[in-house]
């Protein structure tokens, strides 16, 4: 009966595993060798030149600094938030559930556009932001306001399902034989929700890192002052410099890859971790 059962999936798991491949190929494995070769179709020096241009490195440096910012802003809220929401009854909680997945339904170009409403020139905040000397929309505070705005579910959303399935037990006990919060924090809850917490602060940064609409809306894109290197992917694709338009996104390919194999690892420690619990 098992023999049959294995002739007629057979087909079918071909049939599957074929159409994951093709679909794969299609949409992901041909769109970066794609990137790849258009990038090096001018030769080595072409493709280092665009890379090390000034608006280039620019565009990084404030990519870099809006995903750090996004990142450490995330982590703690993150914690916060997973750690209010697993260990603690209050009213108004399935709200706050619901308002950490609001920018996960919510269109980022929508998302900046709140923010220009909120901040810009026909907000009652402007005059106050203004005579204080802060510059929120076309300026770098939006474009950072905007990458925690789009991240900010992904490190909550990793540990507090950790949290909820290890209970509290374990905390209860240590804080019974006198351990104080931040020693149960450290020796006896981290270790448990450390791999879901790095799988979200990568997760975290390779969203920020390739964020596009929201940032879009508040950059003004004004080059080399507000341009990520997504944007300045695009302005340069939209004055027909292809060549350097896909080396600078080999650059985004390149850390998305890095990224990816940090994933991967978390994951495979993770669950090897959990496997010598068992």
């Amino acid at each position: 009966m098992d023999e049959k059962k294995k002739q007629a999936s057979g087909p079918v798991k071909w049939i599957l595993i074929g159409i994951s491949v093709i679909f794969l190929f299609v949409m992901l494995v041909l769109p970066l060798v794609v990137v790849v070769t258009q990038a090096l179709s001018k030769g080595w020096q072409c493709y280092v030149q665009a890379v090390t241009d000034e608006y280039t490195l620019k565009a990084l440096k404030l990519t870099i600094e809006a995903t750090a910012a996004a990142v450490v802003c995330n982590t703690i809220f993150g914690l916060c938030a997973a750690w209010a929401m697993t260990r603690f009854h209050f009213r108004g909680k399935k709200l706050l559930t619901t308002l950490i997945d609001v920018p996960v339904t919510v269109s980022p170009v929508i998302a900046g556009l709140i923010y220009i409403l909120v901040f810009g020139k026909q907000s009652p905040l402007y005059s106050v932001l203004e005579s204080a000397g802060i510059q929120i929309v076309f300026a770098v505070p939006g474009i950072v306001l905007a990458t925690i705005f789009v991240t900010f579910p992904f490190v909550s959303r990793e540990i507090i399902p950790v949290l909820e399935s290890i209970g509290s037990d374990e905390e209860e006990a240590a804080a019974l034989m006198g351990a104080k919060g931040w020693t149960i924090f450290t020796r006896v809850t981290f270790p448990h929700i450390k791999w879901a917490f790095l799988y979200g602060v990568v997760l975290c940064t390779a969203r920020a890192m390739g964020e596009f609409g929201a940032v879009s809306v508040l950059s003004g894109h004004l080059r080399g002052k507000t341009n990520t290197l997504p944007l300045h992917v695009e302005i340069l694709y939209n004055e027909f410099q292809y060549v350097p338009a896909f080396a600078v996104s080999s650059i985004l390919v390149i850390l998305a890859v890095i990224l990816l194999i940090a994933r991967n690892v978390l994951e495979h420690k993770g669950k090897g971790e959990k496997g010598d619990v068992r």
